[in-house]
């Protein structure tokens, strides 16, 4: 049987974003730079984010849409040792599919991660530590 479990609460401190690196023309930048300078913008940074806000608005229902066909859970999605401890004791499995942050605990051994999860899906990003990205490597997608 395959579960998704929701998040009973984020243990430790989780980062609220993730840093890109992105890669622009001079045309635009000197664009994004004239609208700083003019007062449209505080900086780069609020240009950029406000631009994929926008983007991000403009393609909301197809993104709606998607989020159901895949069953994506959306937001943050949090799995600590108890609970793959008790997916275990079930005799389950989890096929985690996270649109936003997915992450595992610091303290779940590589072995338990493995044996209860059978497939990691995540758009956006994947939280766990390296034994544990190690052992699910073929898993994620």
């Amino acid at each position: 049987m395959n579960n998704v479990l929701p998040l009973a609460g984020v243990r430790g401190k989780v980062a609220e974003s993730e840093k890109v690196t992105v890669n622009l023309g001079f045309v635009d930048l000197g664009h994004i730079d004239l609208l700083v300078a003019e007062g449209f913008y505080s900086n780069r940074t609020d240009f950029i984010r406000t631009a994929i806000r926008n983007q991000l608005s403009t393609q909301a229902d197809a993104v709606r849409q998607v989020v159901a066909r895949k069953m994506l859970v959306l937001g943050l999605q949090r799995f600590g040792r108890a609970d793959l401890e008790a997916v275990q004791a079930a005799g389950e499995t989890l096929e985690i599919r996270v649109l936003g942050l997915a992450s595992i605990d610091a303290d779940v051994p590589a072995a338990l991660a493995q044996a209860t999860i059978a497939s990691v899906t995540v758009l956006g990003a994947f939280h766990a530590s390296p034994a544990v990205k190690a052992a699910l490597a073929g898993r994620i997608g």
